[in-house]
Parts: C-alpha cells; sequence; structure tokens
C-alpha cells in the first residue's frame, strides 16, 4: 500500500512539474493509455501504447495548455489500482480562452510501471475552448 502511494505522489509531482522523462519512465513497456474525445481536433487526445506515443502526447498538451489551477479531491487505491479525481483550469494556448473541467485518471499499476492509463475530462469544454 505505501510503495503505490509513493508512486503517485511521484506521478503527480512529475505531472505537475512537467517531468517529461520521469513521466515517461512510469510506464512500462508494454501499456494501454486512453484519453477519449475528438482526437481530430484535440490532438492529444486518443489512445497511445508506445512510450514514443506518450511522449508526444505530453508534448502536445503541454506545448496547447497552460495550467491555472489544479485541484487532487480523492486518491482512491485497491491493489494495484488507483482513481484519482479532481478538478482543474486551464488556459488553451491558441485561444485565451479557460477551461473548467472535473477529472477522474485511472491507472493500473504493475511491478512499479504503469499498465493501464485512463483520464476522463470534460473534452467537449476543451474543444469548444480550441475554437
Amino acid at each position: 500500500m505505501q510503495d503505490i502511494n509513493i508512486f503517485i505522489a511521484n506521478f503527480l509531482g512529475y505531472l505537475q512539474r512537467r517531468e517529461l522523462n520521469n513521466l515517461v519512465d512510469l510506464f512500462a513497456d508494454e501499456f494501454d493509455l486512453e484519453i477519449p474525445g475528438n482526437t481530430s481536433k484535440i490532438k492529444w487526445l486518443g489512445r497511445r501504447r508506445s512510450k514514443p506515443e506518450v511522449r508526444q502526447l505530453f508534448k502536445l498538451l503541454w506545448s496547447a495548455v497552460e495550467p491555472v489551477t489544479a485541484e487532487i479531491q480523492t486518491i482512491l487505491t485497491n491493489g494495484d489500482q488507483v482513481i484519482i479525481k479532481g478538478n482543474f483550469t486551464s488556459k488553451m494556448l491558441e485561444t485565451g480562452k479557460l477551461v473548467d473541467s472535473i477529472f477522474f485518471i485511472h491507472m493500473k499499476i504493475h511491478n512499479h510501471k504503469i499498465v493501464e492509463y485512463t483520464l476522463l475530462e470534460d473534452s467537449y469544454a476543451v474543444s469548444e475552448a480550441l475554437q
């Protein structure tokens, strides 16, 4: 249980500080990542299965979005499963518009690596803010 809490703290810290190499290193060699939404409008959405794809995802996201606020409300763990619930406000750099959304991240951890990752957010609001 303690190991997974350390893993979560590292994950959230790397994400907050935009430490790309450390973040990518948390993923296993084989994994399934999905952020559902309109992939034709928002390039960082969709499914990824390789570390280079995860690297590209975060580069795309971070080049297009400036975090304004983020708050973690709940972290639930059950064995190797993690669910993180929170909310954020982000500025879309292309339009200057703000987006407010709740989010849920689900991760499955195996041997201290992410083997499943799903992020649910209001991708419709993100899409609208990019127009």
